[in-house]
Protein backbone atom coordinates (compact mmCIF):
# COMPACT_ATOMS: atom_id res chain seq x y z
CA UNK A 1 0.00 0.00 0.00
CA UNK A 2 2.79 2.47 1.26
CA UNK A 3 4.54 1.57 -2.24
CA UNK A 4 1.37 2.33 -4.43
CA UNK A 5 1.62 6.21 -2.69
CA UNK A 6 5.16 6.75 -3.70
CA UNK A 7 6.35 5.97 -0.20
CA UNK A 8 9.73 3.93 -0.67
CA UNK A 9 8.96 0.26 1.28
CA UNK A 10 11.15 -2.71 1.68
CA UNK A 11 10.62 -6.15 3.47
CA UNK A 12 13.33 -6.64 6.70
CA UNK A 13 14.29 -10.57 7.83
CA UNK A 14 15.95 -10.74 11.13
CA UNK A 15 17.00 -13.97 12.03
CA UNK A 16 16.70 -15.19 15.76
CA UNK A 17 14.11 -12.71 16.39
CA UNK A 18 13.68 -11.99 20.69
CA UNK A 19 10.07 -11.41 21.34
CA UNK A 20 10.11 -9.97 24.32
CA UNK A 21 7.18 -9.93 26.51
CA UNK A 22 8.25 -8.14 29.33
CA UNK A 23 9.93 -5.19 27.90
CA UNK A 24 13.09 -5.55 29.72
CA UNK A 25 15.54 -5.75 27.21
CA UNK A 26 16.08 -9.44 27.43
CA UNK A 27 15.21 -12.86 26.74
CA UNK A 28 15.28 -14.34 29.83
CA UNK A 29 15.55 -18.14 30.30
CA UNK A 30 15.09 -20.23 34.21
CA UNK A 31 16.35 -23.28 35.14
CA UNK A 32 16.30 -25.51 37.98
CA UNK A 33 19.44 -26.70 39.78
CA UNK A 34 18.95 -29.42 37.85
CA UNK A 35 19.44 -27.61 34.41
CA UNK A 36 15.99 -28.42 33.47
CA UNK A 37 14.04 -25.22 32.04
CA UNK A 38 11.22 -23.60 34.26
CA UNK A 39 8.12 -21.77 32.56
CA UNK A 40 8.70 -18.19 33.92
CA UNK A 41 8.52 -16.02 31.24
CA UNK A 42 6.88 -15.69 28.18
CA UNK A 43 9.95 -14.17 26.41
CA UNK A 44 11.06 -16.24 23.29
CA UNK A 45 13.58 -16.27 19.93
CA UNK A 46 12.15 -16.79 17.10
CA UNK A 47 13.79 -18.56 13.86
CA UNK A 48 13.18 -15.32 12.31
CA UNK A 49 10.40 -12.54 11.89
CA UNK A 50 9.40 -9.84 9.10
CA UNK A 51 8.23 -6.70 9.18
CA UNK A 52 8.58 -3.69 6.94
CA UNK A 53 10.42 -0.45 6.65
CA UNK A 54 9.01 2.64 4.77
CA UNK A 55 11.24 6.07 4.70
CA UNK A 56 9.48 8.92 6.45
CA UNK A 57 10.36 12.40 7.84
CA UNK A 58 9.87 12.43 11.34
CA UNK A 59 8.90 15.87 12.39
CA UNK A 60 7.32 14.45 15.27
CA UNK A 61 11.26 13.07 16.81
CA UNK A 62 13.52 15.09 14.90
CA UNK A 63 15.67 14.90 11.72
CA UNK A 64 17.91 12.66 13.66
CA UNK A 65 15.54 10.11 12.95
CA UNK A 66 14.53 10.73 9.54
CA UNK A 67 14.67 7.36 7.29
CA UNK A 68 13.97 4.00 7.47
CA UNK A 69 11.06 2.92 10.00
CA UNK A 70 9.68 -0.15 11.32
CA UNK A 71 6.24 -0.89 10.52
CA UNK A 72 5.17 -4.33 11.19
CA UNK A 73 2.23 -5.60 9.53
CA UNK A 74 1.87 -8.54 12.24
CA UNK A 75 2.75 -7.15 15.78
CA UNK A 76 1.91 -9.86 18.71
CA UNK A 77 1.44 -7.10 21.23
CA UNK A 78 -0.56 -4.57 21.91
CA UNK A 79 1.01 -0.83 21.73
CA UNK A 80 -1.29 1.59 23.39
CA UNK A 81 -3.83 -0.81 23.35
CA UNK A 82 -4.13 -1.94 19.98
CA UNK A 83 -2.35 -4.25 17.96
CA UNK A 84 0.63 -2.11 16.17
CA UNK A 85 3.71 -1.98 15.67
CA UNK A 86 5.20 1.41 14.38
CA UNK A 87 6.98 3.72 12.82
CA UNK A 88 10.20 2.95 14.60
CA UNK A 89 12.94 4.44 13.89
CA UNK A 90 15.72 2.61 12.42
CA UNK A 91 18.02 5.02 13.67
CA UNK A 92 16.91 5.38 17.48
CA UNK A 93 17.15 1.17 17.27
CA UNK A 94 20.78 1.49 16.55
CA UNK A 95 21.27 4.05 19.27
CA UNK A 96 19.21 2.32 21.88
CA UNK A 97 16.77 5.02 22.09
CA UNK A 98 14.31 2.28 23.70
CA UNK A 99 12.06 5.56 25.24
CA UNK A 100 10.68 7.20 22.22
CA UNK A 101 6.95 6.20 21.32
CA UNK A 102 6.31 4.12 18.14
CA UNK A 103 7.80 0.31 19.81
CA UNK A 104 11.76 1.19 19.35
CA UNK A 105 12.13 -0.92 22.92
CA UNK A 106 10.07 -3.52 21.53
CA UNK A 107 11.77 -3.62 17.91
CA UNK A 108 15.54 -3.32 19.89
CA UNK A 109 14.84 -6.24 22.03
CA UNK A 110 14.11 -8.00 18.66
CA UNK A 111 17.62 -7.05 17.24
CA UNK A 112 19.65 -6.72 19.96
CA UNK A 113 18.56 -8.48 23.45
CA UNK A 114 20.59 -9.92 25.76
CA UNK A 115 20.14 -13.71 26.12
CA UNK A 116 20.16 -14.62 29.55
CA UNK A 117 20.13 -17.42 31.80
CA UNK A 118 19.15 -17.76 35.25
CA UNK A 119 19.47 -20.59 38.00
CA UNK A 120 16.70 -20.68 40.68
CA UNK A 121 17.34 -22.20 43.45
CA UNK A 122 14.68 -23.38 46.24
CA UNK A 123 15.18 -20.53 48.47
CA UNK A 124 13.79 -18.33 45.68
CA UNK A 125 16.71 -16.77 44.92
CA UNK A 126 18.17 -16.82 41.43
CA UNK A 127 21.51 -16.34 39.86
CA UNK A 128 22.08 -15.13 36.47
CA UNK A 129 24.43 -18.30 34.97
CA UNK A 130 25.17 -16.94 31.03
CA UNK A 131 24.20 -14.01 28.91
CA UNK A 132 24.98 -14.24 25.38
CA UNK A 133 24.76 -10.62 23.97
CA UNK A 134 25.10 -11.97 19.97
CA UNK A 135 22.40 -14.55 19.97
CA UNK A 136 19.65 -12.22 18.76
CA UNK A 137 19.19 -10.08 15.63
CA UNK A 138 21.49 -12.18 13.31
CA UNK A 139 21.44 -11.73 9.35
CA UNK A 140 18.90 -8.58 9.63
CA UNK A 141 18.08 -8.77 5.72
CA UNK A 142 16.38 -7.14 2.88
CA UNK A 143 16.06 -8.03 -0.99
CA UNK A 144 17.96 -5.94 -3.34
CA UNK A 145 16.44 -4.42 -5.94
CA UNK A 146 16.58 -5.00 -9.87
CA UNK A 147 17.75 -9.12 -8.80
CA UNK A 148 17.15 -12.03 -5.97
CA UNK A 149 20.17 -11.20 -4.17
CA UNK A 150 20.04 -10.56 -0.28
CA UNK A 151 21.28 -7.20 1.45
CA UNK A 152 22.49 -6.89 4.75
CA UNK A 153 21.14 -4.15 6.82
CA UNK A 154 22.20 -5.11 10.03
CA UNK A 155 24.35 -2.15 10.74
CA UNK A 156 21.45 0.15 10.02
CA UNK A 157 19.64 -1.47 13.29
CA UNK A 158 22.78 -2.35 15.41
CA UNK A 159 26.63 -1.52 16.13
CA UNK A 160 28.97 -4.41 15.12
CA UNK A 161 30.03 -6.88 17.70
CA UNK A 162 32.60 -6.63 19.89
CA UNK A 163 34.95 -9.49 19.43
CA UNK A 164 37.03 -10.36 22.16
CA UNK A 165 40.87 -10.31 22.04
CA UNK A 166 42.34 -13.25 23.14
CA UNK A 167 46.43 -13.27 24.19
CA UNK A 168 48.93 -15.22 25.83
CA UNK A 169 51.44 -14.18 28.31
CA UNK A 170 54.08 -15.98 29.80
CA UNK A 171 54.18 -17.25 33.23
CA UNK A 172 56.92 -15.15 34.24
CA UNK A 173 54.58 -12.46 32.47
CA UNK A 174 52.01 -13.56 35.22
CA UNK A 175 53.73 -13.95 37.98
CA UNK A 176 55.47 -10.30 37.90
CA UNK A 177 51.94 -9.07 37.27
CA UNK A 178 51.10 -10.38 40.82
CA UNK A 179 54.35 -8.90 42.62
CA UNK A 180 53.20 -5.47 40.92
CA UNK A 181 49.94 -6.42 42.39
CA UNK A 182 51.55 -7.01 46.09
CA UNK A 183 53.53 -3.37 45.74
CA UNK A 184 50.41 -1.67 45.01
CA UNK A 185 48.80 -3.40 48.10
CA UNK A 186 51.54 -3.08 50.82
CA UNK A 187 52.03 0.71 49.53
CA UNK A 188 48.68 1.57 50.18
CA UNK A 189 48.69 -0.58 53.63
Amino acid sequence: VLRSLGIPTRVITNFNSAHDRNINLSIDKYVDISGKTLHLTEDSVWNFHVWNESWFIRRDLGSFYDGWQVLDATPQERSKGIYQCGPASTRAIKEGDVNLDYDSSFVFAAVNADYVTWICYSNKRKERIYSDTRKIGKFISTKAVGTNSRVDVTANYKYPEVKEISFKISYSQYKNSLMDDRKILVTAV
